[in-house]
């Protein structure tokens, strides 16, 4: 059996004068985890569709299993598994039918299906839903439903476009989950995603943008090639770290992270040194200075700084955000906010207040309820009961008076798509009441921040996620509001454009404006000074990214290095002693009450199994860690007090 499972080489695809995918190569092994990384529009779906012989190469080739895949079309289809970004379920279809119904489409005999889809049912745990339609499962469930139906037919090689898009942290790593368990059955699984944090996860991984790969090779590889250290401090003020940092020679980028600042330093400059004498000159706090190991998004900023140009003009016009710094210091107040429907309560007695000038996220899975509350706070929803105040505007009865000093930037992209980009700008500007000067100034700076001048009469479905958000955000807030909603708003959007995305807001903060986003990117939290957790309708956490991590974390997490990831991975999730197992590349990483205790007892369980543990080493909690602990949490209290006495 030969030991790589994907090979392409030179694999190009053009579609009517744009080069869709420039000649790649990639070798992928069999068994692994592999990664395709890259913003909507790198040509990641075009790749994928060639190896699965769903699309003829322009030029180049590609095998999978050995097989050519244009002259043996036909025999790899039967060896593999496709799951496209937008699955193939039938909603009227229970969840049962649908794998029975993809179970014949792959002529498996009847003796063999039901068993097989016991076995998966059971492994994506969706056995007590077998007889529910597929429309009224949750997003997290539909994706385990068409992974499930993907694998029917036992496929050697697995292709997942994007197959956690949209969908909340827990249920994404309930899904990468699954996926694992399938490696120990010698499955190689090729998926593409936009979530870098994600792709910590696979064995390799390729960067993809433009049609290109721009490097490759496992995430510690890549991030051992960052090109200087990153320095992470936690000033007193970080505007004003970040003003004294201004033209620094040995720090290349400068940006805010919530209540830190992330430093990019020459190697060779003397970093940590050079920026407490600086600090120190010039009279400002920088707080704690430490080096962090740099993410794989510090590796592809990286790498694409010199292949794109940084969009123009993100500072806004010179009297921007005048009238911000003016309101209410508490601009945003939540008191009891309830919303039913029905006999369903989507939103339970929440409370929290926002700040001026404070740049507030709201995390949780899908379905806790956060739109529910944008909706309420911005006056589109009535609640049932409660009250939600916008610069001392009560929304249910006021919500004209405070409408034009508010901007909001829905989850479902919120522009015209049959407008041109001018068009756009014009409509939202004249919506607002903007004179002709102000019109035509805030004009200028909206196609310059999103990088659009020149193209002003291109029509606006035209344009990639990148250049859509950024216009998107600009006509939400061309009329200078003083408070502004963002709902998702860098969904698929490549890392350089969501850097970018992060300054401006950053700035629009010092400024006085107060931001209320939401979103599933688990290190864009940290980008926020306080998270509010939603879980079932409830905040069940209030905190800065950093009280989270320190106050909220339950015990110690622990990364497990060991001969066989798949058979560790199978024995922890056995084990009741242990939770929140993941896997991460070749590694295990799993949360315990004691690192002291739990370590010497993992070595002795997985050696007694044939499992030569190499490391067990004590790693601080992500974000995502302390949400997905938060959530498991009151899953399992909600169960203790369902379960009879």
């Amino acid at each position: 059996m030969p030991t790589t499972a994907i090979a392409a080489k030179g694999l190009t695809r053009r579609y009517e004068g744009v080069l869709a995918v420039d000649g790649i190569d990639l070798t992928v092994a069999r068994g692994e985890i592999f990664g395709l990384v890259g913003p909507d529009g790198a040509g990641k779906t075009t790749s994928i569709q060639m190896l699965c012989t769903l699309n003829r190469p322009t030029s180049g080739e590609a095998k999978v299993l050995g097989m050519d895949t244009v002259a043996r079309a036909g025999d790899i289809k039967t060896k593999i598994g496709y799951m496209s970004e937008r699955f193939n379920l039938y909603p009227t279809l229970t969840v049962e039918e649908n794998l029975d119904f993809f179970a014949k489409l792959r002529s498996i005999p009847r003796g063999a299906r039901e068993s097989r889809m016991r076995e998966l049912l059971g492994f994506c745990r969706l056995e007590p839903f077998r007889q529910r339609q597929t429309q009224y499962l949750s997003g997290g469930m539909q994706k385990k439903l068409a992974l499930a139906c993907s694998l029917i037919h036992q496929p050697e090689v697995l292709f997942l476009d994007e197959p956690t898009t949209g969908v909340d942290p827990v249920s994404r790593r309930d899904f990468w989950r699954i996926i694992a368990g399938f490696l120990g059955h010698g499955i190689t699984v090729f998926v593409s995603t936009p979530y870098l944090d994600e792709a910590e996860r696979f064995n390799s991984i390729a960067l993809m943008h433009q049609g290109r790969i721009i490097a490759c090779g496992t995430p510690q590889e890549l991030k051992k090639d960052f090109p200087g250290e990153l320095i992470e401090l936690r000033p007193e003020d970080a505007a004003r770290a970040l003003a004294a940092l201004k033209g620094t020679p040995f720090a290349n980028r400068a940006e805010v992270f919530g209540d830190t600042v992330h430093i990019t330093a020459e190697r060779e400059s003397g970093g940590m040194a050079e920026l407490k004498r600086l600090f120190r000159d010039k009279n400002v706090s920088a707080g704690d200075i430490r080096v962090i190991a740099p993410g794989l998004e510090d590796v592809f900023v990286t790498r694409l700084a010199g292949r794109e140009p940084r969009p123009a003009g993100l500072d806004p016009p010179s009297n921007y955000g005048v009238n911000a710094g003016t309101g209410p210091a508490i601009t945003i107040s939540v008191s009891e906010l309830s919303r039913r429907f029905g006999d369903f309560t989507a939103v339970d007695h929440v409370n929290f207040p926002v700040r001026r000038g404070e740049i507030f996220g709201l995390l949780g899975p899908n379905g806790s309820g956060k739109t529910t509350i944008i909706r309420m706070i911005t006056g589109l929803l009535e609640p049932t009961s409660g009250r939600a105040e916008v610069l001392n505007c009560d929304m249910s009865s006021e919500v004209d008076r405070a409408r034009c000093r508010l901007g909001y930037m829905s989850q479902k992209f919120s522009l015209f798509t049959d407008l041109t980009v001018g068009e756009n700008i014009n409509f939202y500007g004249t919506l607002y009441g903007l004179s002709q000067s102000q019109l035509a100034e805030r004009r200028e700076w909206v196609l310059d921040m999103a990088g659009l001048k020149g193209k002003e009469k291109a029509m606006t479905h035209e344009l990639s996620g990148g250049w859509r958000q950024r216009l998107a955000l600009g006509c939400t807030i061309i009329h200078n509001p003083q408070v502004i909603f963002l709902d998702e708003p860098t969904s698929g959007v490549d890392p350089l454009s969501r850097r970018s995305f992060w300054e401006l807001i950053q700035d629009l903060s010092r400024r006085g404006v107060t931001i209320f986003i939401t979103t599933h990117y688990m290190d864009e939290a940290e980008h926020c000074h306080r998270l509010g957790l939603m879980y079932q309708g409830r905040l069940i956490a209030l905190g800065s990214p950093q009280e989270l991590k320190t106050e909220q974390a339950r015990g110690e997490l622990l990364e497990v290095v060991s001969s066989d990831f798949a058979r560790a991975l199978e024995l922890l999730s056995g084990d009741e002693r242990y939770r929140q197992i993941s896997l991460f590349g070749r590694n295990v990483h799993v949360a315990v009450a004691d690192a002291a205790t739990a370590a010497p007892e993992i070595k002795k369980l997985l050696g007694k199994n044939g499992v030569t543990v190499t490391a067990i080493n004590r790693i601080p909690f992500s974000m995502e860690d302390v949400f997905i602990s938060l959530v498991e949490a009151r899953e399992t209290a909600s169960v203790l007090r369902e379960s009879p006495a």
